[in-house]
């Protein structure tokens, strides 16, 4: 049982979290990475569920094909925000501009050991698990996309603001079916790394 202190204290530590990272003039990645660790250790803290949670072999390929899947997603969203949306290019290339601001192999040690599990642990294993136990689990489901995607209202970048919303629907679909995190992080983590670092969105040919 997940209780509604920590759900509440949860959120208002992201709300500080993504507004000192994105508002921030400087040291985005170790802001994030202290910001999202603490928020998944909350998490864990917070419901007994997490911690008895254990990888099992299908989670990787599952992880994977869903990773995949959303770069497709977000391939094709790439192409309609810089064709669509007014500013959509510049809000791509202001998140694409942060692969400037640390070492690849750190932004890839935070993105993997802190930031993807941690949003994962926080955002499905707190936030979605509270409303999912208090709202239904379709509802909960619905409402936490909800809540994920509008946290990054706080970024004043609309594109990524509308990125995070897609995101956040597609992992919070894939809890509701899993009902656990193994395979959600191993999602996470493969398609942060894979869209930030080794294969970014790029503007379509002209």
């Amino acid at each position: 049982m997940i209780r509604g202190r920590h759900f509440a204290a949860g959120l208002a530590l992201a709300g500080l979290t993504w507004t000192v990272a994105f508002r921030g003039r400087s040291h985005f990645w170790p802001k994030m990475a202290a910001g999202v660790g603490a928020l998944g250790a909350l998490a864990v803290a917070a419901n007994p569920e997490l911690r008895r949670q254990r990888p099992r072999p299908r989670d990787l390929g599952v992880g994977l094909a869903t990773a995949a899947a959303l770069y497709g997603i977000f391939r094709a969203g790439d192409v309609f925000a810089r064709r669509v949306m007014p500013a959509g290019a510049a809000d791509i290339d202001e998140v694409y501009a942060r692969r400037q601001e640390a070492p690849r192999w750190f932004i890839a040690g935070v993105l993997a050991l802190a930031i993807a599990p941690g949003e994962e642990l926080f955002w499905r294993g707190l936030v979605n698990a509270y409303l999912m136990q208090r709202l239904g689990r379709g509802a909960g489901a619905a409402i936490g996309a909800l809540i994920y995607g509008g946290i990054h209202l706080v970024t004043g970048n609309l594109t990524l603001t509308g990125a995070a919303s897609v995101a956040g629907a597609f992992w919070s679909a894939q809890y509701l079916v899993e009902g656990r995190l193994p395979s959600l992080i191993v999602s996470h983590i493969v398609w942060d790394l894979w869209i930030f670092l080794v294969q970014p969105t790029v503007p379509p040919p002209a």
